[in-house]
């Protein structure tokens, strides 16, 4: 089973995903993995980080990947009796930008998509819906947007379970999960 958790900054998505996280694992037994995708470049994110570290339980186990999901992805195939949490997409978009700003966006997420559909644990993923405000102004920005954009709509299109969170509440927009 995917999950694709979608919300706005500060909208309660994260708190969503953990809360579904920790009923699984209670439910099955399973371990949980925390797949951390942020790196603290600024005093500012390295604060976001620690809020988000004191939220989730002690005995998770914390991988950080800022840039090679798929690499982890295909290391789990071999565990398969866990529960990744993946916080947050977005920010692992923003670190492919920044570290490769001229690769094929369009194969990554397919990459990305095929990693996914392959591992055989159950994944829930944090990612931002960023374009229901204004066009920014800057092409990199606007380049985020689209590319976030592109991102959660082929997810979206192949994961079991989406929801939406806004002002910490959550809206199912999919659910094909048995």
């Amino acid at each position: 089973m995917i999950h694709l958790v979608l919300g706005g900054a500060r909208s309660g998505k994260s708190r969503f995903a953990l809360e579904q996280v920790l009923l699984l694992s209670e439910k099955t037994g399973l371990p949980v993995t925390f797949v951390a995708t942020a790196t603290a470049s600024d005093p500012e994110m390295a604060q976001r980080i620690a809020y988000h570290e004191a939220e989730r339980p002690d005995y998770w186990r914390l991988a950080e990947v800022p840039m090679d999901l798929n690499l982890l992805l295909a290391e789990t195939e071999y565990l398969p009796e866990q529960i990744l949490l993946i916080d947050c997409l977005t920010l692992w978009l923003n670190n492919q930008l920044f570290e490769y700003p001229g690769q094929n966006f369009k194969i990554l997420f397919s990459e990305l998509l095929d990693a996914l559909q392959a591992c055989k644990c159950d994944i829930f993923l944090v990612s931002n819906e960023v374009g229901l405000g204004i066009i920014p102004l800057g092409e990199a920005s606007r380049q985020f947007v689209d590319q976030a954009g592109w991102l959660n709509q082929a997810l979206a299109a192949r994961v079991d379970k989406v929801t939406f969170i806004a002002a910490g509440l959550p809206i199912a927009l999919k659910n094909t999960s048995k």
